[in-house]
Order: structure tokens, then sequence, then C-alpha cells
């Protein structure tokens, strides 16, 4: 079973008042409302909204094993050649009459009782994966611009932001939060109980996820420098309005800008959680190793709060400049120091990041969390900023939420309970040991960010609604525009992977949609020949839809990708489990390789120029008695080349966002891939594509280019679906009654060649991308460091709470306090 979080990471002990006390005899001046705000704190709301469905939902199906089977057969034929096809086929025959039944029997039997058959293997790929995090699995959101002249800088965002993002921590503890549904359906909201107090912590064994459910507290990152203060009360009501959040956030601007920019170098610790996770987990060992060291508070007070916010001092201008800093930071180095903003980070955490001039983003750790769930907390976020200044004007304004907090300015401070509203500021005991540390780790970091290049196309010629007037689901739409792109640049299509939302189940995640399919290969190839406009159109046609039947079956939970990794995970634990001394008397390790094999390095092949995966013959699954065991040799399947071509993502997409969101994109997943992060709007598209150096600026250029000529083909054969700005308005003056009087003068026309230009007449296809938008770990590609892995972290599943610590010292006492009496 899963380890609980009380065994995985240790809490301090429930913090002691740091509040100044209030004047003696001011108790009595207050009203009863203001010394008990829990009895008029709002509306009274039925409680329990938000997890309500939680219980009937259904479990996530184990697929079918032929059809699984048939699925991929069909995924790989378009990315390989007619005889790795027919050799891909006869392993797949052979394991249906050998080893899969019984794999799919022991699964089965695995999933009895269990909340998900995928999710403990889903846990292990992620908590395993021993390279840093960064670049590699954290993804980001930028967004929009607050519309509110006020909210314009750096501080005043922030401040905004941040009571926004406790109105929702305080909606989901308190369950008012409106579940999600699609198209009705209810949605699995378990996520949103592990979005906040959340950490990713490093051990010998692989990494764990430690939350504290209780939390009440918020870091703050400046300068590389660490603060902290409470935001809640143990009721999870705001402490704090915004006034007093943005005095706070001043004050630690001011105090960290008092330290040297060397030597705030020295001490940015949280440079180490970009490192390799075991040598992350053994400097954790070093931070806390002396006895009577800050060192354990302080990363307790880190791993415990509510989320991190970091304040930058830069202000990006680009839209690339502001990916880069929100997906890693930036890279600068004066006289031999770091001062660019990679080293204000924690990446093991939920992160709000804002630049100086107020531009803003999230990075999140997201081995509990998808993007679906990161993305409604940043919508509901983004738009209670707009809605509490609307309030400022009118105060009928609606609100967003079910229920307020009682007005922080209007309560008995008493009533606060045992909390420290003034910064504090962290203050960690650095050894010789540490110092070299953060310095290597530091520059490693500067290798990995130079390494890796971010391009951004805000498509602003149309959108959504002119793929939908043309009859197209938008996401099928730009998913054949990013293989058209690629096979027009290298004359191929490479596997492309994107994640389609299973929250329609218990504890969903996603599942992966091979976006290449045979259609999709004949469109590309159709478009880039010398074809008459109406075939590429009808190409493009089948492609899309074969793309929107393959989505809808992934979104039922009836893809191939989760089923065969589950198969692969049952036979690999099972293998280390029971065949571990067989194996390795065989020639085989227990991570399904011929021998030893870091996880996080690239397949090595064999003499012969096989992959090392690719050995082992075969062999019976049933013992000369008859009892089933576990085959000490790789299952034919997972030992066809078929197998790591599949899990080799060249193309890796995802589609999550809204108006809220200005970008969205992640690192790439492989060294010879893009990543590739999209948002389709009404009238316009934004995309994110990183990848290592591998001209993605020409690749972005490709992508709009067929954007365009795309639009111009459909123009040609589709002239009377859509005009250029038709809208109802301008279909009211086509009547053909309109009176004589309205139709003098003469009348102005648009170019029609500006952005947004095509309105839809009517849609022609209900959009599936409802179901899209669901980025986890194997939407970075990064299953294929999975299945290298050879070891295994022990039940690492979440659990509800951090334990308490025995240790004696208070929390209100961590850190040196900051004085606000100037301000």
């Amino acid at each position: 079973m899963p380890k609980s979080l009380n065994e995985s990471l240790a809490a301090s002990q429930p913090p002691n008042s740091g509040t100044d006390p209030s004047p003696t005899g001011t108790m009595n001046s207050y009203s009863k409302s203001a010394r008990e705000p829990l009895s008029s704190s709002g509306p009274k709301v039925n409680p329990g909204i938000t997890f309500a469905a939680e219980d009937k939902l259904p479990k996530l199906p184990i697929p079918d094993l032929e059809s699984s089977c048939k699925k991929y057969i069909e995924a790989l034929k378009p990315l390989q050649t007619a005889r790795e096809h027919s050799d891909t086929k006869a392993a797949v025959e052979e394991f249906l009459k050998s080893d899969g039944p019984e794999l799919q029997d022991r699964l089965k039997k695995y999933a009895t009782g269990k909340t998900s058959y995928i999710e403990q293997f889903w846990y292990d790929s992620y908590l395993n994966f021993d390279n840093p995090v960064v670049l590699n699995l954290n993804p980001f959101f930028l967004l929009e611009d607050d519309p509110t002249p006020a909210r314009g800088n750096q501080v005043n965002r922030a401040a905004s932001l941040v009571i926004s993002a406790l109105s929702f921590v305080r909606a989901v503890r308190k369950e008012e939060l409106p579940p999600d549904t699609m198209r009705g359906t209810p949605l699995c909201m378990y996520q949103y109980s592990r979005l906040f107090g959340t950490a990713r912590v490093p051990t010998e064994n692989g990494c764990q996820i430690a939350q504290d459910p209780d939390a009440k507290h918020m870091v703050v990152l400046c300068r590389g420098q660490f603060y902290w203060f409470d935001v809640l009360d143990d009721n999870s009501d705001l402490i704090m309005t915004e006034k007093d959040l943005a005095i706070n956030l001043q004050v630690i601007i001011d105090d960290a800008e008092q330290t040297p920019i060397h030597e705030a170098a020295k001490g940015a610790l949280g440079v180490l959680s970009t490192e390799n996770r075991k040598i992350w987990a053994g400097l954790r060992d070093v931070l806390t190793r002396d006895e009577g060291s800050n060192n354990f508070d302080c990363l307790n007070i880190v791993d415990s709060s509510l989320f991190i916010l970091c304040l930058d001092y830069t202000e990006p201008q680009t839209g690339a400049q502001l990916c880069t800093n929100m997906l890693c930071g930036s890279n600068e180095v004066v006289k031999g120091v770091q001062i660019g903003t990679c080293t204000n980070r924690w990446y093991d955490k939920l992160q709000i990041i804002v630049c100086q001039n107020g531009s803003a983003g999230i990075n999140f750790e997201h081995t509990g969390v998808d993007g679906h769930t990161v993305l409604r907390m940043a919508s509901d976020v983004y738009t209670d900023t707009i809605l509490r200044f609307a309030r400022s004007i009118n105060g009928e304004a609606p609100s967003l939420w079910a229920s307020t907090s009682p007005d922080p300015a209007k309560r008995d401070p008493s009533s606060f309970g045992d909390v420290s509203t003034t910064p504090h500021k962290l203050e960690w005991d650095m050894h010789p040991e540490l110092s070299t540390a953060l310095r290597f780790a530091e520059t490693r970091l500067a290798d990995l960010i130079q390494q890796n290049e971010f391009q951004v196309l805000e498509f602003g010629a149309y959108g959504k609604n002119f793929m939908t007037s043309m009859g197209f689901s938008p996401d099928a739409f730009v998913q054949m525009a990013f293989q058209a792109a690629y096979y027009g640049l290298y004359g191929r299509v490479e596997c492309t992977y994107e994640p389609a939302m299973t929250k329609t189940f218990m504890h969903g995640r996603t599942e992966a949609v091979r976006s290449v399919t045979v259609e999709s290969a004949e469109f590309v190839k159709t478009f880039w020949g010398d074809n008459p406009a109406q075939q590429k159109i009808e190409a493009l046609k089948k492609a899309t839809q074969k793309h929107t039947t393959i989505t809808r079956d992934c979104a039922k939970a009836q893809g191939h990708d989760r089923h065969l990794y589950a198969l692969f995970s049952v036979w690999q634990r099972a293998l280390d489990e029971e065949g571990a001394e067989a194996a390795s008397s065989n020639g085989f390790s227990s991570n399904g390789r011929s021998s030893p094999v870091d996880g996080d390095t690239e397949q090595a092949p064999t003499a012969n120029g096989e992959s090392l995966l690719s050995l082992g013959a075969p062999s019976s699954s049933t013992s000369p008695q008859g009892r089933h065991h576990t085959p000490q040799h790789m299952p034919a399947l997972f030992a066809d080349g078929g197998w790591d071509k599949i899990n080799n993502t060249v193309l890796s997409t995802s589609n999550c966002g809204n108006p809220s969101l200005r970008q969205f994109g992640f690192g790439p997943t492989s060294g010879d891939g893009f990543g590739i992060g999209y948002i389709i709007k009404d009238e316009s598209i934004s995309i994110c594509a990183s990848s290592k150096h591998r001209q993605t600026k020409r690749f972005v250029d490709a992508l709009e280019a067929y954007l365009l000529e795309i639009r111009k083909l459909l123009r040609q054969t589709k002239r009377k679906a859509t005009s250029t700005q038709t809208t109802r308005a301008r279909e009211a003056e086509a009547r053909p009654d309109i009176s004589r009087m309205k139709s003098r003068g003469k009348v102005i026309k648009s170019e029609g060649t500006g952005k947004g230009s095509e309105t839809p007449v009517e849609d022609k296809e209900e959009s599936d991308d409802d179901g899209m938008g669901g980025y986890g770990f194997f939407d970075a590609g990064m299953l294929l460091q999975a299945l290298k892995a050879s070891k295994e972290v022990k039940d690492p599943r979440p659990s509800e709470k951090v334990a308490a610590t025995t240790h004696a010292r208070s929390r209100g006492g961590i850190g040196k306090k900051l004085r606000l009496s100037e301000y």
C-alpha cells in the first residue's frame, strides 16, 4: 500500500503565536461578530459539494488485452518500415499467446480493492525519476497581465494574486469549490486536495510526496533569500488584507535588497532543488545533520508551506524571455556570480512567480496534479482578481466564492489564533560542504538552461471560431499543423504525444493520444505534394476525424499506453520480487535490461547495433507443474523495437489553457525533439515550443506558414461557408428587405486581412477539446526513463498529513523577525 504522508515527512510542532499582543482591555471593544468571526462568515452553504461525487465515480477500467494490442500495432504502423512493422506484429502475436494473458490476470488481481490500476505505477514513475525536475518535469503557466492599472507593479500584483489564491485554498478546504464537470459529467476532484501544502521530498530510495493539509503560512523567495509568514487561521480564513500583504511584500523586497548580490548568491539554497534527486537527497541530510542547526526548522517551513511566492527583480520583455523565466528562470552571470532568477526558485513545490513589472506565472511540481487542475486554480485566481476590482466599484458585483472570509480588518486580532503575520527571514547555517554544493548546483543548472531554447508563436490570424466554422475539431486541427510543419522541415513523421484527460474516473489522470496515424501521415504527404486544394482538404478531414475518434477513446480510458505500461510494471515488479536471482543468472537485471544501466542514461546499443531491450527470446510463462509464475525473460512485446519507438516521444504536445493564460509550456522531452504547449482561443492560438537548440525558431516559423496556407486552401474550397467578418450584425444588413434609406451612402468595407478576421456561421462539429489539457508526467515524455528505472520507491503515494515532530523549538521563533514600523 502507498506510504502515508505521516510516514514521509516530519512537520513542525503547531506554531506558537508570533502576533504582537493587542493592548490590554481591547477585547471588549470588539463586537461579537469580530470576536467570533465564524458565526458571521457569509452565506450558509451546504458543505461537501467539492468532493460530493467522488464515491460515485467509476473506477478506471482495465481495457481488453486484444483491443490494446490492436491499437498499439495501429499506432506504430506509420512510424515503422514494413519489416519493422512485421516484426512488431509477430511480437504482439507471441505476447498474446504466451505472457500477455498471464500479465493481464495479474494486473486484474493487483487492481482488486485499489482505487486505480495505474495509480501506484504512475507515482513510481514520477518519483523514481532521478534527473532534475526543472526543465524535465515541471511545466509552467504564463498568466495574462492584470487589466487593473494599479496592479501593474510587482507588489500590488503579487498581493492580489496571493489573496485570490488563498480564497481558492479556503474554498477547497471548506469543500465549497464547485466541482469540475465535462458536458454535465462530474470529474474527479481528488487532485485539488493535493495542490497546497505539498512538497516533493528526495530520499535515498527515490522521492516521496509529503503534505501538511493544515498549512497556514506561505514562503516568499526574493533574490534567493527565504521569508515566511502566516496568512490563514486555523479555520482557513484569511487573516490579512491585500494592503497588509502588500506591506509585508515590500518589507521583504527592501530587506532582500540590503544583501549584496554576491552574498545572496552564496545562500540561495533554492538552487539545490534543481539538482539530481539523489544528490539533493544527500544534501538535505547534510543540511540537517548538525544538532541544534536552524536548517531542520527552515526546511520544515519551506516544505510545509501552502505555496512559494517568487518575487523576481527582472522584467523580461519578449514572450520567449517570459516563458523561460517561468519555466527555469533566467541565467545571467556577472563577474563569475549567478544573478539570474534561476536561483530564486524552489522546484519541489507549487510556485507563483511575479516579475518586477507585474508579469506573473505559475510553475508547479505535478506528481500529484495535472495541468487541468492547476489551470482551474489559475483561472479562478485570475477571475477573482478582476471581480474584486469590480466589487470595489460596485458592491453588488458577483463573487466567485460561495462564502468569503470575514474581513480581517474588522476582526479582533485575538480571534486569529496562534499565528505570526510579520515576515521572518530564514537564516540557514551554511557549511563549507553546502557552499561548494551550491556552487556546483548553480553551474550545472546554468548548463541545463543553456542547453535549451524557447520560442513562442502568438498566432492572431484566426482561432477556434474559424476552425469550428470549417467543420474541424480545433485540437485535431492544430495537431495536424504540428505534424505538417515537422514533415515540411524533415520529410518524415515522428512519434507524437498528446494527453487526454481521464478525470471522469476515480483518481483519473491522463491517457496518451498517439497523434500520428495512417491518416495523418497520408495527409502531410498529400499537403506537401503537388495536389489539388480539394484533395488536401479531404485528406485533412480524414486525419482530424481519426484523431477525434482516438481522443474520445482515450478520454474513456480505452487507449493502449497506460494499459500496456501497467502490464510492463506488473511484470517488472513480479520479476523483482520473485525472479531477481534467476534473472541475474540469465543475464537480465530487474529493470528489464540485460545489464544494469542507470535510468537516467540513454539506451545503449549492443555490439551488433541492437537495443539491449531487444535481447532475450520469448518462452512459455508456465512452469512444468502448470503453476503460473513470472517469466524471467522479457515478454516479446516489450523486447520488440516498437516498444522503444512508441516511448521515444519526439513531438511532446499538450493543449492546456484558456483566456486567463498567455502561454503554457514545458521543456523538450528528448534531445532530438520538441516540447509544445499550446492554447486555442476563440480568435488566436498561443504556442510555446522548446527544444535543445533544434531550430526552434524555424519550426515555429514553419508552423505559422502552414496555418496561413491551410486557411488559404480552406477559403478556396469552402468560400460559401464563411465570409470575412461575417457576424450576426453583418447578416442582418444582408437581408433583402432592408429599407432604401438604410442603404444610402458608401459602405466602408474591411480588408479582411486583420487578426481574428473569421467568425463562425455555425459550429459544424462539437469540440472535444474539453477532454484535453491533462498535462502529466507521461506527457513530459519521460516514460522511457521510467522503463529504465532500476529501483522502485517503496509506497510513495501521498498520505493524509505530515507527522508532527518532537522538535522542541516553536515555529514562531524561526527566522529573523523583520521590522514593520516605518511602513
